[in-house]
């Protein structure tokens, strides 16, 4: 559908991607991976035709329509929300047009002409086009699709130019799945959904019938939808074959094997140098000595695999002792103007408490964290904090309030404790600040850089309750997962407003759900607890089926039996595939093992003078090793495919280990 062909971007002396070449199929997932900056939003807008590359090309079948959703920068106004999204059907409501227009011309001819024949005619074949497009689903398609998006019925006539941001881009977003183009590059789509909204869009791309090209920092969204990763790191493209998390196991696995490889190789190399070194001044060594330094030129060196980013830790500062207690709202109301947030409203939290905070935007989130931490007064009701309570609160306006004349490690040092202060440097970097940036002034950040400063600032300050609102919203995988280690071990309460389902998952216990014009509710569990919870209110399918199987017991056996007769087909497949390609697999580790000591004791050899000084005994023990190297470099190509291949049968068989 579209093939990428030898693409190279540069910009200045950095080059992001050189010989880049893949093909896209049709309904394919593809995964872009890699840290912030490596190319992948640079590559999905050469591919949107948005930037040219600096060399290679891109070529699609004429007429394949390529969609892009970027990370931002869509503002719309002037149309209604409807009159917007119905542009989505732009040739349907044309064609529509045109018959009436011609139709009306019908009407002005003789019935008995010509004329009127042939615009009779071609009014048949447009009627015909429009039937092809089904224009009766064109409605209710708009609106199954804002609704997903949570946009509200009420919603439809207001002009698109009194949503916000992220409105704007769910705005956009509707228009693309309206569209269906036959491409779809989507950049961070998740980054301004709530957590409803994102399970509706998951949904709605597993049964996309276009291909799909997708860059995000939701590691559950990129292993439910995608089935191919394209990695970028250090000015290169590398292709995987399954999701994000086959991605980061085959990527160690691809490391471990090329360094044994380069290893196995350099010590070879550096055995035959030092007998070149050794024997280059004896006359009858000469022709042994050119032998070498031929076989020394002809072999094809393996590149020394790239070191991977370091991956940083960083603990939060131990909490300060508090009392059980933290903080308490009672009856709590809060209104602004006519419009009532809470009325009524109770919430407690206690001593290493982890709460997540969901629900959509304009639900009362932030109202809430501004009351629990007392930057707000409740209009009825009472707040209270516990006993030595120490807050830190980390909201997106904080980025706003950075002194723009200091320098980003001014800042964070300004803002640390004296026990956190040491640690400044090191955290910087855990959040993508590293070498000289940490010298760059505060006014020259863009936003989300801003916002990751005034994260590390709140991160090092000692605190006991710490306030979280979408903490993750500019961070990469790996500071993601150094935040979220951090969490898991801190001592303190929390409470987070994120819709990460992924990053949350391991953190909470508790989640709190607000919902507009409803009390909040509290779910004893993770966001899968609550999800679940949520799922069977709604009546899913699984809910439908658990309250069929208790109206007919007998039904619920038969399930049963149906479910053991599944497993154990499961079983006899998983044997039938597997069981050959372990048993393989398990043999060949044996072999690698008895070839890398077989070469180890035939380098040693090679330097004894026993052999060295004998030519029959060196020609031998010289080819012997050059067999068995051959030998063990196979073994390792033949080790990596199989594990790709039970890797891939695993994924077919839905087993995950």
């Amino acid at each position: 559908m579209i093939s990428i062909q030898s693409l190279r971007v540069e910009f200045g002396a950095r080059v992001l991607f050189n010989d880049l070449s893949f093909a896209v199929q049709p309904r394919e997932r593809i995964a872009f991976a890699g840290h912030n900056g490596a190319g992948k939003s640079t590559l999905m807008k050469c591919i949107a035709g948005i930037i040219e590359p600096s060399g290679g090309g891109i070529q699609k079948p004429k007429g394949t329509r390529v969609g892009y959703l970027p990370q931002e920068g869509i503002h719309v106004r002037g149309r209604s929300l409807w009159q917007e999204t119905e542009s989505a059907f732009g040739e349907t409501l044309a064609l529509g047009e045109k018959i009436e227009r011609l139709s009306a011309d019908l009407e002005q001819l003789d019935p008995r002409s010509s004329p009127y024949a042939e615009l009779l005619h071609e009014i048949g074949d447009l009627e015909l086009r429009l039937d092809s497009m089904d224009p009766s689903k064109m409605k209710p398609r708009i609106e199954s699709v804002l609704k997903g998006l949570g946009f509200r019925e009420k919603d439809f006539t207001r002009d698109c130019g009194e949503f916000s941001g992220g409105w704007q881009m769910r705005i956009a977003m509707a228009k693309l799945f309206l569209q269906e183009p036959e491409v779809l590059l989507l950049d961070e789509p998740t980054n301004h959904l709530d957590i409803g909204t994102q399970v509706w869009v998951e949904q709605y791309l597993v049964n996309y019938p276009g291909a799909i090209l997708l860059i995000s920092h939701d590691r559950g969204l990129l292993d439910t939808l995608c089935t191919r990763t394209i990695a970028f790191a250090h000015g290169r493209a590398e292709e995987y074959a399954g999701n994000f998390s086959y991605f980061q196991r085959e990527s160690v696995l691809r490391r471990e094997i090329q360094q044994r490889q380069f290893e196995a190789q350099q010590r070879e190399i550096a055995e035959i140098q030092r007998f070149i070194d050794r024997f280059r001044a004896s006359a009858n060594k000469a022709t042994l000595v050119q032998s070498r330094i031929k076989m020394l030129e002809k072999i094809e060196r393996i590149p020394e695999p790239e070191r991977e980013d370091a991956v940083m830790s960083f603990k939060f500062p131990p909490p300060p002792a508090s009392g059980h207690m933290v903080a308490k709202l009672e009856g709590v109301r809060k209104s602004y103007g006519a419009l009532t947030v809470f009325e009524g409203f109770d919430f407690e939290i206690n001593k290493g408490e982890k709460f997540a905070i969901v629900g959509p935007n304009g639900a009362g989130k932030s109202t809430f964290c501004r009351l629990i931490t007392a930057q707000e007064e409740p209009d009825a009701g009472i707040h209270q904090f516990g006993h030595k309570v120490a807050t830190s609160f980390f909201s997106q306006n904080h980025a706003d309030e950075l002194d723009p004349d200091r320098s980003i490690l001014e800042t964070v040092e300004a803002a640390a404790s004296r026990e956190s202060a040491p640690h400044a440097r090191n955290l910087l970097g855990c959040f993508l600040f590293r070498g000289d940036d940490v010298f760059k002034k505060v006014g020259v950040l863009s936003g989300g850089e801003r916002s990751r400063v005034a994260l590390v600032c709140m991160l090092l300050r000692p605190a006991n309750f710490l306030i979280l609102d979408e903490p993750t919203n500019h961070l990469d995988m790996q500071s993601q997962d150094v935040l979220q280690r951090a969490l898991r071990d801190y001592e303190g309460s929390v409470l987070i407003v994120s819709h990460n389902r992924d990053f949350l998952d391991s953190v909470v216990t508790k989640t709190l759900e607000f919902r507009p014009s409803e009390q909040p509710r509290l779910f004893s569990g993770n966001i899968t607890y609550y999800l679940e919870k949520t799922a069977e209110e709604t009546g899913t399918a699984k809910a439908t089926a658990t309250a069929s199987a208790t109206r007919n017991p007998q039904s619920a056996t038969v399930n049963r039996k149906d479910q053991r007769r599944a497993e154990a087909e499961a079983r006899e497949k998983r044997n039938k595939l597997l069981k050959p390609l372990e048993a393989e697999l398990e043999t060949l580790e044996k072999k690698i093992a008895e070839y890398e000591a077989a070469q180890a004791a035939l380098t040693t050899a090679l330097s004894s003078d026993a052999v060295a000084g004998d030519p029959d005994k060196l020609l031998q023990t010289t080819t012997a090793v050059a067999n068995v190297t051959t030998a063990l470099e196979n073994s390792y190509t033949r080790w990596s495919e199989l594990s790709e291949e039970i890797e891939k049968v695993k994924a077919k068989l839905g087993i995950v280990e």
